[in-house]
């Protein structure tokens, strides 16, 4: 970690980007709005690190929010890269890579057929679209805090940065963006995560109105919130009322497991959606599953789903490196949770010096250290009442010596294969005396 304490260059960019950009950043993730101050600008990472125009270098948790499970600038995925771009940067027509990943993902996952897009959203829209045209229904059941990505009828008390103190319940809700006319988000039904019961009502209630119900196996983003073997039991119940499993793996699709929290958890979805370390940090997304349902996608069938850039090179070949690296290198799992599990209760050790209430959620490589006085953090409802100005606090402490954590308490943060014992002592020496300004 280098520290200069100066951001001027970074708060010059922040004034360009605001006259010409929405927000000044393009994507509300990338906004400093809920923990004050100027966003850093990044001008190059390394394994473990980024570094701002200012030249300040910080330890990464946020990992490009997921995808640099090996690290930044990881050798294999850069010559792979390379490689890919000296033979052109796109076809608009099919290529071997595309083949080759979706064998690797098929190989890996047990998903019967794959179909590559470019981004998580896309994946979450196009999924939900083929199990409506599948069933022939038209309702959807998604959770409380589950971010599926910005389609429209998705935008139904999501997530990370449009997390609410929304009541509890079952069914229709509001949107949680303007843009979205209430008769589309009528079609979305919101349950709370968690809440087997309330699931197995609604399906006995409505099933037979119902295409699907997706999910986040692990919600990263209202923090990290774990399921219980009991919701687990109920999600795949409702595929008895003829109901379409999704599982949003954009997250943990690969980070928790070569399965991801598929194969972590035991679950058996009908359909998947996948992200981030899928294109190795580059743009790109997917969804796969069953053949029957997924042989519904044009050409094949009658379901359209079209992309000039899907299975886009560059990302297939910065795709293919970074899973056949975590499939040559199982023992990498194992590393990164004995990272997260040090770092969740060293956090926990020193907040609790300080006199700071924290309850830290961790599973593999994802951890959510929530600003709260509660012995446990399951639900979203149980997430939303966390001390956001504690946190607020906290967060620049730490950016301040060099530690870059999500910039929002509603956000999981990712550890890499590149961090290390050197990055874990410096990050929970920094904690030490964030939480002590807490209070301070």
């Amino acid at each position: 970690m280098t520290i200069s304490g100066s951001t001027s260059q970074s708060e010059a960019l922040f004034s360009r980007a605001k006259a010409v950009t929405p927000g000044g950043v393009n994507s509300p993730v990338r906004a400093f709005k809920s923990v004050g101050g100027v966003p850093r600008f990044i001008v190059s990472a390394q394994g473990a690190y980024l570094t701002d125009v200012d030249g300040n270098r910080y330890v990464d948790y946020v990992g490009s929010w997921g995808p640099m499970i090996l690290g930044h600038d990881h050798p294999a995925v850069r010559e792979a890269i390379a490689g890919a771009l000296s033979t052109g940067t796109s076809f608009g027509a099919p290529s071997p890579r595309e083949v080759e990943l979706a064998e690797l993902v098929t190989q890996l996952t047990g998903a019967e057929r794959v179909r590559f897009v470019n981004s998580g959203t896309e994946a979450t829209m196009s999924a939900l679209r083929l199990a409506r045209g599948f069933t022939g229904r038209k309702f959807i059941v998604k959770f409380r805090g589950n971010y599926h990505g910005h389609a429209d009828g998705l935008l139904v008390e999501a997530g990370s940065g449009l997390m609410t103190n929304a009541e509890g319940g079952l069914g229709a809700a509001a949107p949680s963006s303007a843009g979205v006319p209430e008769e589309y988000a009528a079609l979305t039904l919101v349950g709370e995560y968690n809440d087997p019961a309330a699931l197995d009502q609604l399906i006995a209630e409505r099933g037979h109105e119902v295409a699907a119900v997706i999910f986040e196996p692990v919600v990263g983003n209202a923090g990290v919130l774990i399921p219980t073997p009991e919701f687990l039991a109920a999600l795949h119940r409702v595929k008895e009322a003829g109901v379409v499993l999704i599982a949003d793996e954009v997250m943990t699709g690969f980070r928790l497991s070569l399965n991801g929290a598929t194969g972590l958890l035991g679950l058996k979805p009908d359909l998947r959606c996948w992200g981030k370390i899928i294109g190795g940090g580059l743009p790109v997304g997917a969804y796969g599953g069953r053949a029957d349902i997924m042989d519904f996608v044009s050409p094949q069938g009658p379901v359209y789903q079209a992309g000039t850039l899907s299975g886009n090179p560059l990302a297939m070949a910065a795709g293919l490196a970074t899973l056949r690296e975590l499939q040559a290198n199982p023992g990498i799992y194992t590393q990164l949770e004995a990272y997260t599990t040090r770092l969740a209760n060293g956090l926990k050790g020193a907040a609790s010096s300080a006199g700071v209430p924290l309850t830290v959620n961790h599973v593999g490589s994802m951890l959510t250290a929530f600003f709260i006085d509660t012995p446990a953090v399951r639900t979203y409802t149980q997430a939303a009442p966390s001390d956001t100005k504690a946190f607020a606090r906290w967060f620049q402490a730490m950016l301040s010596r060099g530690v870059y954590w999500a910039p929002s308490q509603f956000e999981s943060i990712f550890i890499s294969a590149a961090h290390s014992d050197t990055q874990l002592n410096a990050t929970l020496e920094a904690a030490q005396t964030a939480f002590k300004e807490v209070n301070s």
